[in-house]
């Protein structure tokens, strides 16, 4: 298990816990009370730390190299059922942006999201989760062929945003993300979006578009990272925490906004503390999403998904 920095005191219990109970097995000392006071402390710090995390901590959380990706949710949610879909039919397969079929529950979906690696060899080999345009054209191709077959669309975002580089300014990246975001407005099939660890800007936003949105507890949804407004705000990233917190980034505050549905409860300490919890969990809201909209007439579902839309960023003077 890797420790971030917030979470040493865990790590030196942990630790303690762990000598302990090597000195009770390989000595004849008692050591079962001193195992249950350690472990006892244990269990009251990861609640003070995790039940009082800063925006930036949470930052922090939906990066962790532990938690669980796109595919480990995919795999989770699909078993052996999911079958993924490649290319763009335009200029060529985008590695960062995955797509395909697969069954949760017994029900179909088309699913689509952004992919990090794990090493050094994936991370390159998924751009860190940046998708090129021909990523976000795959997306749309893959959204239009859900609507000819009546099938539902699930979207799984974490992405630290759309990649920056000139060859995919040349390519029409801004017109990329533009285009899913008119077209998914109007797609004639539900849409459920699952923010599941990063969601940074329009590279989110060009699969962000659903009927519902749901964020897990420790991810974040913004237009800028706390680092790049730092940098523009103050010309260093020294100041990364204060931008996290004026950001308003986390479920919470996304939440309060009404600019997501409703928040994924995670395990104590994060998905990555319990998987299995954290992927039954995004599976029960991903089907009671889908059962709320399941019903709804094809006119119903766009007219109630604009509404939604062009509600945000209402204000009274």
């Amino acid at each position: 298990m890797e420790y971030l920095d917030f979470e040493l005191p865990i790590k030196e219990l942990e630790e303690q816990l762990g000598k302990c109970l090597i000195i009770g097995q390989e000595s004849d000392v008692d050591v079962t009370n001193t195992c249950k006071q350690i472990n006892k402390k244990l269990e009251e710090t990861k609640r003070h730390i995790y039940k009082n995390l800063t925006a930036w901590q949470r930052v922090q959380l939906s990066r962790h190299p532990s938690r669980p990706y796109t595919m480990d949710h995919v795999r989770a949610l699909c078993g052996d059922t999911f079958l993924e879909l490649f290319g763009d039919r335009g200029f060529k397969d985008d590695k960062a942006m995955i797509g395909g079929l697969g069954k949760i529950d017994g029900q179909s979906f088309m699913i689509v999201g952004q992919q990090k690696g794990f090493n050094t060899k994936t991370r390159q080999f998924r751009n860190f989760g940046m998708a090129n345009p021909e990523g976000y054209r795959k997306a749309l191709r893959l959204m239009k062929m859900a609507e000819k077959f009546g099938i539902p669309v699930l979207t799984l975002i974490d992405t630290p945003g759309a990649y920056p580089g000139l060859e995919a300014e040349e390519r029409g990246q801004g017109e990329a993300i533009a285009r899913n975001i008119f077209e998914m407005i109007r797609l004639k099939v539900p849409i459920i979006t699952v923010i599941v660890g990063e969601g940074a800007s329009g590279g989110a936003l060009g699969i962000g578009v659903g009927d519902k949105v749901y964020m897990m507890e420790n991810t974040w949804y913004s237009v800028i990272s706390p680092e790049s407004c730092s940098s523009i705000l103050w010309k260093s990233w020294e100041y990364k925490e204060q931008a996290a917190e004026a950001l308003k980034l986390t479920s919470a505050d996304m939440k309060k906004q009404k600019l997501v549905d409703d928040i994924i409860p995670e395990p104590l300490g994060g998905a990555h503390y319990d998987r299995e919890t954290a992927f039954k969990t995004v599976e029960q809201y991903i089907m009671k999403g889908f059962n709320e909209l399941k019903d709804l007439s094809t006119e119903e579902l766009i007219a109630q998904r604009m509404d939604k839309y062009c509600k945000m960023g209402e204000y009274k003077e």
